[in-house]
């Protein structure tokens, strides 16, 4: 798939950032598709504070890792299901997504999933040591449509992402490691975009 047309995901990092909501506001505007709330640690009112602190216009394309009440308070984008969250809330039926790390879980999931995100491609900037095990051959009999790159995407990463058929690519530690600010975040995400 042509970069360009790639699904652009960031993902924020375990702990809430100061000026957090500034910086998903600023990826929002830059035109990315999705911002992925994650915060496992973060209590439900921490999460709702930082959901007003975003305007109202991006609320569609926020997801929750976690924290599936905010549901029946906000308009948000959807569920992003993992390890720690499994389950679908009975009460919610928009779009749903899902972390998986191996080949056997992207079938098992993807076709009940708006999209689902495969990691590590690469090997991770957020968590030392995280290494991947998928080949060539895995990559390349993925489903088309289906599945977003996660783990160790940079910006000189995205020809060989595009070399598969991954739908996209979701970005963690690249945009919010050493600092990011709402005056640093637009270098960062600039570097993401496509070349002419």
């Amino acid at each position: 798939m042509a970069a360009e047309r790639m699904l652009r995901i960031a993902i924020t990092p375990h702990e809430i950032c100061p000026a957090e909501a500034a910086v998903i506001t600023a990826i929002l505007d830059a035109g990315w598709d999705y911002v992925h709330l994650r915060h496992p640690a973060a209590s439900l009112r921490d999460m709702r504070n930082l959901v007003e602190e975003i305007p109202q216009r991006h609320h569609r394309r926020l997801k929750l890792h976690g924290h599936f009440d905010l549901l029946c308070d906000f308009n948000l984008g959807g569920v992003h299901l993992n390890r720690r969250c499994p389950e679908i809330p009975a009460y919610f039926n928009g779009e749903v997504s899902r972390s998986c790390h191996t080949i056997d879980e992207v079938r098992l999931y993807a076709p009940s999933c708006r999209y689902v995100t495969l990691s590590p491609i690469f090997p991770s900037i957020s968590k030392q040591g995280y290494i991947g095990t998928l080949g060539h051959d895995d990559l390349i009999a993925l489903p088309a449509g289906k599945v977003v790159a996660l783990g160790g995407i940079t910006p000189d990463r995205i020809g060989m992402i595009a070399d598969y058929p991954f739908v996209g690519y979701a970005v963690l530690g690249y945009l919010w490691a050493d600092g990011v600010t709402p005056g640093n975040i637009t270098e960062r995400l600039d570097a993401f975009a496509p070349t002419k």
